[in-house]
């Protein structure tokens, strides 16, 4: 059996990019505040250096440089972790972008519990919340290699302030080449009648691995990618619930106002459906290997399928 491909969603990015300008792209411009390397912007940089701008580590003045930049009709991608991307720039992403419905692509890079060593403070398990309050602001999580690079893609199409989040762990790659992502719109992977396991991220693969542990034990789930937090899919999450009466979300972030309140909020007002969610329980983390520490906050396969397997009973 051939080996499955993993590539982190932030290699993607940066190789996203590079495509985008090397496409035609020719608005396309990249900030970031000193962490080319980390980002993988400087896979862009090199290939187009002119076009490259450090801002250093003042990520707050970076999202005022976008801001300007697209007032001038170029589409500027500024870079940076989640946890300053999101959380530092906050102020100046709401104000300086979001309120003037600026044409501005913030790629922000190593969210989650998955960024490992770097610890609590690195670890951004807020920015779905943060960003999903900010009125008219596009929040997209995708899930593997394929699926990023279109994202990325997709974003400089759109016309207005787009949140894309990557990783730092490499994923499997499960996409195929002839997928077609589009913003708003989730996916089907796997179709199920016994219960609904809707993820994003990274923990897409998780809930992949747990569909089929779930069907050895005669339990059959349906797989749902929702990459797009807002506008999120309400028609498929909506159908899917009521096909299999019960549902389960997986995110690789707070439970608080990230996936899982998304789909509440929409199946509370249109299809009232048992819910379950899966991700950080209200806590912070703490360093260690990714791997291990997405097993202890209950963020693999094997605890998305003894919740499924004891939901279903």
């Amino acid at each position: 059996m051939a080996e499955i491909k993993k590539i982190a969603t932030r290699e993607s990015y940066g190789n996203a990019l590079k495509e985008l300008a090397s496409e035609g792209a020719d608005k396309l411009v990249v900030l970031d505040a000193d962490l080319s390397a980390a980002t993988k912007t400087g896979i862009f940089k090199k290939a187009y250096p002119d076009r490259h701008f450090n801002c250093g580590i003042a990520e707050s003045n970076m999202m005022c440089v976008a801001a300007g930049l697209s007032t001038m009709g170029l589409v500027p991608f500024a870079s940076s972790f989640a946890m300053f991307a999101a959380g530092r720039a906050f102020e100046q992403v709401r104000n300086t972008i979001g309120y003037p419905h600026l044409n501005v692509k913030i790629g922000a890079t190593h969210a989650g519990i998955s960024v490992g060593e770097d610890g609590a403070s690195h670890q951004c398990c807020e920015d779905f919340a943060l960003m999903r309050s900010i009125p008219g602001m596009v929040v997209i999580c995708p899930a593997d290699d394929i699926e990023a690079r279109q994202a990325v893609k997709a974003a400089y199409k759109y016309e207005g302030p787009v949140y894309l989040r990557f990783g730092r762990l490499a994923v499997p790659v499960f996409h195929n080449d002839d997928y077609k992502f589009e913003i708003g719109k989730g996916e089907v992977i796997k179709e199920g009648n016994d219960i609904s396991i809707i993820a994003n991220g990274l923990m897409v693969n998780e809930a992949i691995e747990a569909g089929k542990a779930l069907e050895a034990k005669g339990i059959s789930a349906e797989i749902i990618n929702i990459s797009t937090i807002k506008p999120l899919d309400e028609e498929l999450v909506i159908k899917s619930a009521k096909k299999t009466g019960k549902v389960i979300t997986v995110e690789e972030h707070n439970i608080i106002g990230g996936l899982g309140e998304a789909v509440c909020a929409c199946l509370s007002e249109n299809c009232p459906t048992p819910v379950k969610r899966i991700g950080v329980n209200d806590v912070f983390g703490h360093s260690g290997p990714a791997v291990d520490l997405l097993k202890q906050f209950g963020l693999s396969a094997e605890h998305i399928t003894e919740v499924a397997e004891e939901f279903v009973k």
